[in-house]
């Protein structure tokens, strides 16, 4: 006979099973703003158009939810993109990125004005591209990130390079390397798993 008194077991504490190389967690130790492209980084790079010629896009929730979680963190997202369009200005506004600088090829003297306004500097920075104009924020960057399907010369100046690519959670790999780097990561995800 069943023993109705019974109580569930209690399980063990969760153990983030996120595991992250030491030395990139230093390297990103001190960032305190991540600077973000879109196509081919927040979306996968495809550009899709209506009959009216509008753009489409297509955006990753686990990408928008990182997003989310870098700023309950204390890290400003940022976004620096050579497109401009309603779509992802309805996105980057539900998501609550305040900093963004749209229809720019010229991405190094965005990222020092958002630098500026935030009172911080290249070493205090992150971010993630995948294509030529991405590069020079990149190089600047205390943590400089790629998605799997970024150029070769993009990937080549990566401190890491996502197994995921852009549009499909690639944005979010960085994102919990850097909630890791800053301790964190475990307290965000306590109340899921609790």
């Amino acid at each position: 006979m069943a023993d109705t008194n019974t109580r569930p077991l209690a399980l063990p504490a969760h153990h983030p099973a996120l595991q992250c190389d030491p030395q990139l967690l230093l390297r990103a130790q001190d960032v305190r703003v991540a600077f973000f492209d879109v196509d081919g980084v927040l979306t996968d790079g495809g550009l899709l158009f209506s009959e009216a010629g509008e753009t489409l896009k297509r955006f990753n929730t686990l990408d928008g939810h990182g997003l989310k979680l870098l700023q309950r963190a204390g890290i400003t997202p940022a976004v620096i993109t050579g497109r401009d369009s309603a779509p992802l200005r309805v996105r980057l506004k539900a998501l609550g990125v305040e900093h963004a600088v749209f229809g720019t090829e010229d991405k190094q003297p965005a990222a020092e004005q958002i630098l500026a306004r935030l009172g911080l500097a290249w070493h205090q920075a992150a971010a993630m591209g995948d294509d030529w104009p991405d590069l020079p924020v990149m190089r600047r960057s205390a943590f400089a990130c790629a998605p799997a399907n970024a150029h070769v010369e993009v990937r080549h100046a990566a401190h890491l390079v996502t197994h995921a690519r852009g549009g499909d959670g690639a944005a979010r790999e960085l994102c919990d390397l850097l909630l890791a780097a800053t301790g964190r990561y475990a307290g965000l995800l306590e109340p899921y798993t609790a």
